[in-house]
């Protein structure tokens, strides 16, 4: 069975980790959430669940994907060298990896955007574009293996890709 994981903290965007979970596990994938600790995470609104894993055990060789749900949790992910190292690793293997709205901050962190068409939470198009991304202004994007989306309206087309990419 495939396992996909999903990186995030507290902050989160409540409907950015929940809708993601969820779909993943109708599509018969199972998933590992992981953040700073193994731990409660808080999304920002109304939405806890619990942290599998810290992101210092992560071994990306486990996983068939990769989700980064955006909020405000990305802005310190990306600080974690833990996470950078995963993120790169998925990137290297070229297994499909999804970031939303703010997800981005994570991929333009870990320098893996340099000419690829992404999209993103229109407030941080211009750090996607010096990143190097070709900036796009669509509800998903699709390059290689990474699959982008601008914000919670946009899930649906961002799950669909990202599980297209999986089957």
């Amino acid at each position: 069975m495939k396992k996909i994981l999903i990186i995030t903290a507290d902050k989160c965007d409540d409907s950015e980790i929940l809708y993601p979970y969820y779909r993943v596990i109708e599509a018969g994938f199972v998933p590992t959430i992981a953040s700073f600790e193994k731990n409660t995470v808080n999304a920002k609104y109304h939405f806890s669940i619990m942290a599998d894993i810290s992101v210092e055990e992560i071994d990306t060789s486990e996983y068939d994907g990769l989700i980064l749900p955006g909020g405000l949790a990305p802005e310190k992910l990306r600080q974690n060298r833990f996470v950078i190292e995963a993120v790169k690793s998925f990137e290297v293997d070229k297994k499909p990896i999804a970031a939303i709205c703010h997800g981005q901050q994570i991929l333009i962190s870990a320098g893996i955007l340099k000419n690829k068409n992404a999209t993103c939470y229109p407030g941080i198009k211009d750090d996607l574009v010096n990143s190097g991304a070709i900036y796009e202004d669509k509800c998903v994007v699709v390059c290689d293996n990474l699959i982008t989306s601008r914000r919670p309206e946009d899930l649906p087309f961002f799950m669909r890709e990202f599980l297209k990419l999986l089957l």
